[in-house]
């Protein structure tokens, strides 16, 4: 059975604040344990107010002390914003923790704006140095040596499973070479996936870490008791979306009984491109949707997301999920 995971961007609505969407996120990771799902990913984000996952291994941190047997990651980590030997510490820190449950996905995007990324890059160049950051991450993470000068404490000999994440060609290549698992941000940036996903499985390198390609794909999925109740959930992502690009970032919107009033076309075709993977309506066309979609691209995984603006439509939309994925075997 294929399975199935959930990526969380701590959503902070419009009337709510990040204490609410804290207490959100634990509640949603404890239903989705329940309800079988393997992981439980959280993604860096700064300065925007509607997404409350910033310090995210911290985070990480409070739903893997909340729960006990479901996998809890970074969906990612935004490399070039952090030194590699802190991220290894951190992650060294919550796997001695938690051990066998902590994931640390790594993206080579700052995940912000240009000014808030020229706050927080060690350096200007920073993304075209994150093949040698991953590298230098990786050795932390292997046993200490006699007379090493620097090591990662915690984390040096501690088993921390490392993704790669990307929207582009690139990180499918360099997980390709490492022999790392990689997932694909088909969720809001679909134009190159299938290119990238033939790309990582025909040039895969076999390695310590991975002796087989294995591939993850975001997909929205917004399920709800009728196709047109679900419609009107996912206008939210789609007013976030559009704010973002009109460079209005702010808090998780509600949903409009008529998004065709709040667009203008040009970005209704912008949203609709970044937003092609998403299967939205009833039990039934969700399970179409999904089955059409792993059929399409044979992910090993299936990586969801669901931006709702009710913390109770969203529980619901993900026990949706979990049903298809229950029937499917």
């Amino acid at each position: 059975m294929i399975p199935f995971s959930v990526l969380d961007l701590a959503p902070v609505t419009e009337g709510s604040d990040a204490a609410q969407a804290f207490r959100n996120t634990l509640d949603l990771a404890q239903l989705a344990e329940r309800l079988g799902y393997r992981r439980y990913w959280l993604a860096e984000h700064h300065n925007m107010p509607g997404i409350a996952s910033a310090a995210t291994a911290v985070l990480i941190g409070h739903v893997a002390g909340g729960t006990s047997t479901i996998r809890v990651g970074a969906g990612g980590i935004m490399l070039p914003n952090h030194a590699p030997l802190q991220v290894a510490e951190a992650f060294g820190t919550l796997a001695s923790l938690y051990p066998g449950r902590i994931d640390l996905g790594l993206g080579r995007a700052p995940g912000t704006d240009q000014p808030t990324a020229q706050a927080l890059r060690r350096y200007v160049d920073s993304a075209d140095a994150f093949p040698q950051d991953v590298l230098e991450l990786l050795g932390y993470f292997e046993p200490a040596r006699p007379g090493q000068p620097v090591r990662a404490v915690p984390g040096a000999g501690v088993e921390v499973p490392v993704w790669l994440l990307g929207s582009s060609l690139f990180s499918a290549t360099l997980a390709a070479r490492l022999g790392l698992p990689f997932a694909f941000a088909s969720h809001f940036a679909p134009e190159a996936r299938d290119e990238a996903l033939s790309l990582y499985r025909r040039d895969f390198r076999p390695s310590a870490r991975l002796p087989q390609p294995y591939a993850m794909l975001g997909i929205n999925v917004v399920g709800a008791d009728s196709d047109a109740q679900a419609r009107r959930l996912f206008t939210t992502q789609q007013q976030s979306f559009v704010n973002l690009r009109r460079g209005r970032p702010g808090l998780i919107p509600p949903p409009l009984d008529d998004i065709e009033s709040f667009w203008e076309p040009p970005e209704k075709q912008m949203v609709e491109r970044a937003l092609a993977c998403a299967v939205v309506g009833d039990a039934d066309t969700v399970k179409d949707g999904i089955e059409a979609f792993l059929a399409h691209h044979r992910p090993d995984e299936l990586l969801i997301t669901a931006n709702i603006f009710e913390h109770a439509a969203r529980r619901h939309s993900f026990e949706i999920a979990a049903a298809v994925r229950a029937g499917l075997a």
